[in-house]
C-alpha cells in the first residue's frame, strides 16, 4: 500500500470509529511500524484533520468528537456489495427492520453518480437468491421491536404459542436471534424474570412501554 492511499484508509478507519485506538492496533491494521503511524497522524493533523490522543480505557487516537463528518463516498463496486447484501436480508427476512434497511440502501443508492448507478443495477441483475426466507410477520410489529431495542426499553406483546394460546406480556429484548427460517426474540418478562425466546412471526401485536423513571 502506498503511502498516499495508507493516508486516506488511515483517515477513513479512524472517521468510521469515532472512539480511540491506540498506535499500535494501527500499526497492525496497516502493516507498518508504530513510527510510521505517528508520522501518518501527524500529517493528518497538518492536513487539518482534528486528530486527538485520548488517554485512560478505551483511549487512544480519535478524531475530535466535535469534528462534524463529510458524506461517505462508495465506488460503484462497494455499493453493489452492500446492497446485494441489504437485498438478500431483506428478501429472505433475515431482519425485522426491513424499513431502516431499505431507507439505509436508498441513500447508498443516492450517494452513487449516474454512472455508477447503472453499473450497480447491472451488477444486481447477475445476482440471484436462493433459499426459503423467514416466516412473515406484521409491519407494525417489527416497527415496535425495532424501537424497543434500539431504545432499550420494555415491549408489551401479545403472543400466540404453539398450542393457540393467546397471551399478553411486557417484556425486555435480550438480543434477537435468526434461525435459518425464524426470527425470534431472546427476552426477559419484566414481572416473572423468566427468559424464554419468541418468534417474531407468532407475535400478533406488539407496543413500546415507557421504563419507570424514563
Amino acid at each position: 500500500m502506498q503511502r498516499t492511499e495508507r493516508l486516506f484508509a488511515l483517515a477513513e478507519y479512524l472517521r468510521g470509529r469515532r472512539t480511540g485506538v491506540t498506535a499500535e492496533t494501527l500499526a497492525e491494521r496497516f502493516g507498518v511500524t508504530v513510527r510510521t503511524i505517528y508520522r501518518d497522524l501527524d500529517t493528518l493533523r497538518a492536513a487539518s484533520m482534528p486528530v486527538a490522543a485520548e488517554r485512560g480505557r478505551g483511549g487512544g487516537y480519535a478524531l475530535d468528537r466535535s469534528y462534524s463528518l463529510p458524506p461517505v463516498n462508495f465506488t460503484a463496486r462497494e455499493a453493489a456489495l452492500l446492497v446485494a447484501l441489504g437485498r438478500f436480508a431483506i428478501d429472505m427476512r433475515l431482519l425485522p427492520f426491513t424499513g431502516t434497511l431499505e431507507s439505509a440502501l436508498d441513500k447508498v443508492r443516492a450517494a452513487l453518480s449516474t454512472s455508477a448507478q447503472r453499473e450497480l443495477l447491472d451488477r444486481l441483475k447477475e445476482l440471484s437468491f436462493l433459499g426459503v426466507p423467514s416466516l412473515p410477520s406484521k409491519a407494525s410489529v417489527r416497527a415496535a421491536i425495532e424501537r424497543a431495542w434500539f431504545e432499550q426499553q420494555p415491549l408489551r406483546i401479545t403472543y400466540v404459542d404453539g398450542n393457540f394460546l393467546e397471551t399478553t406480556r411486557e417484556v425486555r429484548i435480550v438480543s434477537v436471534v435468526m434461525d435459518r427460517h425464524e426470527t425470534r426474540l431472546d427476552a426477559l418478562d419484566v414481572r416473572s424474570g423468566e427468559r424464554r425466546h419468541y418468534r417474531v412471526d407468532r407475535i400478533v401485536q406488539a407496543e413500546v412501554t415507557r421504563a419507570f423513571g424514563t
